[in-house]
């Protein structure tokens, strides 16, 4: 079921130790199939580099396996959730890539620093609450917080990420790291200014509608 789904899940994984963004078993990306409902998600404490495409999981909205021998990842709850909530939300990411979670553990959010933060995000990355794993309580604590933004930090945990198609819901959490990487350098060296609020959404509407190959109809992801 869903084998072209499957395998794509299953490459877009290695996206995330190949960009440093999870070690060993940690982090993981499920994905929306439109036409069904069903979510497929990583199997729970697999390492990366044994992930095969038959191991996805799939699920319905309720968490229940529809297909898969695996346990599914202990996020699965949460992702599940975010899901039932933004019917516009067809991929979900969660890592704890070191720089964008150095953030998350103070609790502190990311301004608009830099134009690839208002290019990718349109504002702010903000930082949510701290919730406990194994339940619907971190999606909750996503939802909480992130508002329009395709990415949010939960306080002493890490990153998630939203996104129409999961490969853009793995580009924001690229993006997450680079621009976290950046802002810690500039704030070894002084305090950055942030970007007038007028500017972001100029930058983030061009880099929504302008920037890139595009068809006439298309829409960046």
């Amino acid at each position: 079921m869903l084998t072209a789904l499957r395998e794509e899940l299953c490459q877009l994984h290695m996206e995330l130790p190949k960009n440093n963004l999870v070690t060993w078993t940690s982090g993981n990306i499920s994905v929306r199939n439109p036409e069904t409902g069903y979510i497929v998600i990583k199997p729970s404490g697999v390492r990366y580099e044994d992930l095969r495409p038959e191991q996805m999981i799939i699920t319905d909205l309720d968490g229940n396996v529809v297909e898969g021998d695996l346990n599914p990842s202990s996020d699965t709850a949460s992702h599940l959730y975010i899901y039932r909530h933004r019917p516009d939300v067809n991929g979900v990411v969660h890592t704890h890539s070191p720089y964008a979670t150095a953030f998350a553990a103070i609790g502190r959010p990311i301004p608009v620093y830099l134009t690839a933060i208002a290019n990718e995000f349109g504002g702010p990355i903000p930082c949510g609450g701290f919730a406990l794993i194994g339940s619907e309580a971190i999606g909750k604590a996503v939802l909480d917080a992130i508002g329009d933004s395709r990415a949010v930090l939960l306080k002493n945990h890490g990153v998630f990420t939203v996104g129409p198609t999961m490969e853009a819901a793995v580009r924001a959490a690229v993006m997450v790291e680079d621009v976290a990487h950046t802002v810690w350098i500039a704030l070894q060296m002084g305090q950055p200014d942030e970007i007038e609020p007028e500017d972001v959404a100029n930058l983030h509407h061009y880099y929504r509608h302008v920037y890139g190959q595009r068809s006439p109809s298309s829409e960046r992801m």
